[in-house]
């Protein structure tokens, strides 16, 4: 269901594994990124539409509470089949030019709730950022 040379891939890999602990396997014929939990998957589909072109190569991602009624009015994000009852979102990255600022920052939101205190920790200590 993906290609292992796929460009946006290995971005998205690269971004993902360097989260502190952070693993990845193929699940469903995906690529998953975990910790204890998944915290993002690399493509899927629109709910009710299992063949969706846009989501094919996609960010799937579950966002900060506080975020998501503002991502869903976002045009660009979808809700994914699957994944969107649990509350994730998705990002398709092969639709005009993606911000890859915007990618980690969605990437380690989604981490930052699915990680556990002491890999969060780790991650504010890592940029520098002030814990809290």
């Amino acid at each position: 269901m993906f290609d292992a040379a796929d460009p946006l891939l290995a971005r998205l890999r690269a971004t993902c594994l360097a989260l502190p602990d952070a693993a990845e396997k193929v699940s469903h014929g995906r690529p998953n990124w975990f910790t204890t939990r998944v915290f993002a998957v690399y493509g899927g589909s629109v709910r009710g539409e299992h063949s969706h072109p846009l989501l094919a190569r996609a960010l799937l991602f579950l966002p900060d509470p506080g975020e998501r009624a503002a991502l869903e009015r976002d045009v660009r994000f979808h809700v994914p089949a699957y994944h969107g009852p649990a509350g994730w979102l998705a990002l398709p990255l092969d639709a005009g030019t993606v911000d890859w600022d915007e990618v980690t920052e969605l990437v380690e939101s989604s981490y930052r709730q699915t990680a556990g205190v002491r890999r969060v920790a780790r991650l504010e200590d890592h940029r520098g950022r002030p814990r809290g």
